[in-house]
């Protein structure tokens, strides 16, 4: 019995240590307070989502009408079984419905391959050659982890000052900010997708992934992987002007 009684006291005292929730204000100045607190709190965590559109103002096009631009940036979006998600495939077929437009004339495939087995460039790659654009009008980015990443290696490593980005409509604004943050003048083209589970989870994520964006587009870090400079784009770019530069007979 002693024994019981040991151990609901023991028990008892366990309880009363727990750390108890917070009180709501007993008094109306402290409730207005705390609501005042909370609104606060919600504008700071909607500013880089309101700064990020107003930044992409006037810069969204569609396939139809974005002006005609040399290179077309492709951000990666996962792999299914090794192929493109549907999303990644939608954002392909607009690269390949604007170069058969001849409204681009390269196309930089950016995406992860930090493992042997997961290999976006080359599945990006393999599908726009299947939907008609040439092979040597594809450049690969390796080592673009995210949309900062793949920004600043367009700029530093690929030399591209100006481009059309192309994604779905919930990142495209954050695509476009921060490439020009990253000093590339850029367009952007958001590829519009059935609303389902994984466009309305995409906009939710844009919301927390602007509070990085800003800090990104402040800051200006390094990505992950810099690396030297490759002559990729210029290549692709000049082998589409020497026939043109080639005098007549």
């Amino acid at each position: 019995m002693l024994h019981l009684l040991l151990r609901v006291r023991a028990g008892a005292a366990r309880w009363l240590r727990r750390p108890r929730p917070p009180r709501l204000p007993r008094t109306r100045a402290g409730r207005r307070r705390l609501v005042q607190a909370g609104m606060v709190a919600c504008v700071l965590a909607l500013l880089p989502a309101t700064w990020m559109r107003l930044a992409a103002e006037g810069r969204l096009h569609t396939t139809a009408d974005v002006p005609r631009t040399d290179v077309a940036v492709v951000f990666g979006a996962g792999l299914w079984d090794g192929e493109p998600s549907p999303y990644l495939a939608h954002r392909l077929d607009a690269a390949a419905e604007l170069y058969r437009a001849g409204r681009i004339g390269v196309v930089l495939v950016t995406g992860d391959n930090s493992r042997e087995e997961y290999d976006e460039p080359d599945a990006m790659r393999a599908y726009l050659t299947r939907h008609g654009v040439p092979d040597a009008r594809i450049v690969s980015d390796y080592a673009g982890f995210d949309t900062w990443d793949s920004c600043v290696r367009a700029k530093k490593i690929f030399g591209v000052d100006r481009a059309v980005l192309i994604s779905q409509g919930f990142h495209i604004r954050r695509a476009i900010t921060l490439c020009q943050a990253a000093g590339v003048s850029s367009y952007g083209v958001g590829v519009d997708d059935r609303h389902d589970v994984t466009w309305y989870y995409g906009g939710t994520r844009e919301i927390l992934a602007a509070g990085k964006a800003a800090l990104d587009a402040a800051f200006r870090p390094d990505p992950h992987f810099l690396g030297p400079r490759e002559a990729g784009v210029e290549q692709a770019l000049d082998g589409i002007r020497a026939p043109s530069a080639t005098p007549r007979p």
